[in-house]
């Protein structure tokens, strides 16, 4: 088996390493101190004009044309500098690759060259509400159909950059009288139509630097060309693109954990106690050595699930399997990375205790490790019916 990188592969791998080193780094820590969303929205453009918001998008639409793997990779990179521009990315790539798949060629000609050029600031991915998370074919946002398309009205909940989105992708119900999860459609929705409210950007307890916000739809009338998509078909749609979102969550959480390891080894190489350094300690070379081949792990899971998804096989259970591995094992790398600084890793002049709130999410957002668990289980149920 050849794992190794093609030449394309490893010049993305390598751009958005050198990228990271050198714009995200430098201003990560400001950026989650100020949440100055001026900071974040520069190194969206940037990563736009180098092609980051598109990788899996068609040339003729503005794209890169890279792949998932590459994505993958790209996103691992961009994640150990900066977590926050990292799930921007992530999600504006997500928006541009279900206009990809499901639009007509008016829709992908309109909305992708906008999002890839970086002029859409970034996309959003509106399904989750109060209500309706784990459990999405619950939600109550409404479509009713009019003269001239349709009226959506409703809200929804914890919607990443939400605030400076050009795009939304709206899932409604438009057939309430429909079995669960049958009756729902998706629409593209510009942000600034009338009667959509952006809430304030939430408080966090990590990721500050991106913007997640709630987002109101009052009568919010659209035509019948937004439907993105078949009538009534939204809830199969917005299942097989949240499969491919968690490749994405997934490689963001190996980057966070990769940084913080990085971080921390070195720190136990130079960090002297009992007159000589910490590095020496066998009970301390086995946490790393343990953390450091869960990330190797979690980097194949999602390097097979990428393949996978890029040849067109069915990735689903594969891609669940790597996320949440890499969410979970990140989250772990994060916390032994902060013990191995012990007291210094507490304290705000590192960015031990930045990571380790930055990777919490990953295990909770594009579904939940318990929900990751259910998928993997069902699906492998099916390969033995």
């Amino acid at each position: 088996m050849d794992l190794s990188l093609t030449e394309e592969q490893q010049l993305i791998q390598d751009t958005a390493k050198r990228f990271a080193e050198s714009e995200l780094a430098p201003v990560a820590e400001e950026l989650d101190q100020t949440k100055d969303k001026s900071i974040l929205l520069t190194n969206c453009k940037k990563l736009a004009e180098l092609g980051f918001m598109g990788l899996n998008i068609q040339g003729e639409y503005g794209g890169t044309e890279a792949g998932v793997v590459a994505f993958s990779l790209a996103m691992t990179e961009i994640a150990r500098a900066c977590a926050s521009t990292a799930v921007t990315m992530s999600v504006t790539n997500m928006v541009a690759e279900v206009i990809q798949a499901m639009g007509t060629e008016e829709q992908k000609n309109r909305y992708l060259p906008l999002i890839c050029s970086g002029e859409y600031r970034a996309g959003s991915f509106c399904l989750t509400e109060s209500g309706a998370g784990s459990d999405p074919a619950s939600m109550r946002t409404q479509a009713v159909k009019t003269e001239n398309g349709y009226a959506i009205s409703g809200t929804k909940q914890w919607i990443t950059s939400a605030e400076f989105a050009g795009v939304f992708v709206v899932w409604a119900v438009t057939d309430p009288e429909a079995k669960k999860g049958k009756g729902i459609t998706c629409f593209l929705v510009d942000a600034d139509s009338a009667g959509i409210t952006v809430g304030p950007a939430e408080k966090k307890m990590g990721q500050h630097g991106s913007a997640t916000n709630e987002v109101h739809f009052d009568n919010v009338e659209v035509p019948e060309s937004a439907i993105l998509g078949k009538l009534n078909d939204g809830f199969r749609l917005a299942v097989a693109e949240l499969a491919g979102g968690r490749i994405g969550i997934g490689s963001l959480a190996l980057g966070v954990g990769l940084a913080a390891m990085d971080y921390a080894v070195a720190y136990t190489q130079e960090r002297k106690q009992f007159g000589r350094p910490i590095a020496d300690f066998q009970g301390l070379q086995w946490m790393i050595a343990d953390r450091c081949t869960e990330l190797e792990a979690a980097r194949l899971l999602l390097m097979n699930a990428a393949d996978r998804k890029e040849r067109g096989l069915p990735f689903a259970k594969e891609a669940s399997m790597a996320k949440v591995f890499a969410s979970e094992k990140a989250n772990q790398a994060c916390y032994s990375a902060l013990q191995l600084l012990g007291g210094y890793g507490y304290m705000q002049e590192y960015p031990l205790e930045r990571y380790a709130r930055d990777v919490r999410i990953t295990s909770i957002y594009e579904g939940t490790s318990e929900v990751q668990r259910l998928i993997i289980a069902r699906e492998i149920m099916r390969e033995h019916g």
